[in-house]
């Protein structure tokens, strides 16, 4: 059975991981795990580990008793790894991965490598959050766990806006505002609502930015000057992308994070043509067809040269196969 509860059933020590600079979906899915368990069996220890907590979703946690930056020196009876594609995304809880007499993977990247010894993944779902919810049974989802999987849901989903959203992701979406919660004050408390913080960033973001490929690419990056400039943190770029990839003309969007030395964290959003998957599994990252990462090195200048190339290529493809027809 694929149901959460057969899962930890026979576990006495579980730890819940979401990945690398958790994004909503990656907190989300975590959020949810965690109360649905403690739900099902209130004496287990349970553990959930993340990178850090973005202030945006710290709601979900208002007590400070759910999330931990710290990873038990322990052998957990089971690990659950949530919105991660590989062990290596988990952080300091690779090891504690490798570690548990049982590891179970539930997550929705096209690029996972199934690398747990249980695998729930399904790449046609809008988000981790979605998968999650699949191996709850509708009537143990409660208050709580409802908010969780929603706002996971909206986020990877662009609210309900990209792609992999299906008719089975608006029909969860639903079942879980039956559930009581307050739906819409998520979209402006998680998406619209920024700081001055973010308002600056986002402001000097775009007013750096540049086209390229006759406008069909749109490239914009963030040193780390500017954060230091601005005291922000990496959840306040939460957004930007998304920004970018709206300009009219524009098929791929492409955002750059200052992280080390001559070393990027790449984020990419396309809109009709581009796999931009395709193109960070290249450069050793993934994510989905729409919307997905990778870390390069070089300078600034080497990346957008390396990416725009994979993306001219691509474009050409779809131009060649439209002519074609």
């Amino acid at each position: 059975m694929n149901e959460l509860k057969e899962i930890a059933k026979d576990a006495e020590s579980i730890l819940i991981a979401g990945h690398k600079r958790p994004d909503g979906d990656c907190v989300c899915a975590c959020a949810a795990a965690y109360h649905y368990l403690k739900k099902i069996y209130p004496d287990k220890q349970i553990d959930v580990y993340l990178e850090t907590l973005p202030e945006v979703y710290s709601f979900l946690d208002e007590e400070g008793t759910i999330f931990s930056n710290q990873v038990k020196n322990i052998c957990y009876d089971l690990v659950i790894a949530l919105d991660s594609s590989t062990a290596d995304c988990l952080g300091d809880a690779e090891k504690a991965f490798y570690w548990a007499k049982k590891t179970v993977c539930i997550d929705h990247h096209i690029s996972n490598e199934a690398y747990a010894g249980q695998n729930l993944i399904n790449p046609k779902a809008s988000a981790a959050c979605e998968v999650l919810f699949g191996t709850m049974p509708e009537e143990e989802i409660d208050f709580k766990i409802a908010e969780a999987l929603y706002i996971g849901i909206v986020f990877d989903s662009g609210m309900f806006r990209h792609s992999n959203t299906s008719r089975r992701t608006m029909e969860i979406a639903g079942i879980l505002m039956e559930k009581g919660i307050p739906f819409w004050q998520y979209i402006d408390k998680c998406f619209y609502e920024r700081t001055y913080t973010q308002t600056q960033l986002l402001g000097r973001t775009l007013l750096a930015s540049m086209r390229l490929m006759d406008g069909k690419c749109i490239v914009a990056a963030i040193t780390r000057r500017m954060m230091e400039f601005y005291g922000a943190k990496p959840e306040d770029m939460e957004g930007i992308i998304d920004q970018l990839r709206i300009t009219k003309g524009v098929e791929v969007a492409i955002l750059l994070y200052e992280v080390g030395d001559q070393q990027y964290k790449v984020s990419m959003r396309s809109n009709n043509y581009v796999d931009v998957s395709k193109i960070a599994s290249f450069f050793h990252g993934g994510g989905h067809v729409k919307a997905a990462g990778c870390i390069m090195q070089g300078s600034m200048h080497d990346v957008v040269n390396n990416l725009t190339e994979h993306i001219e290529m691509q474009l050409n493809e779809a131009g060649a196969a439209d002519h074609a027809l």
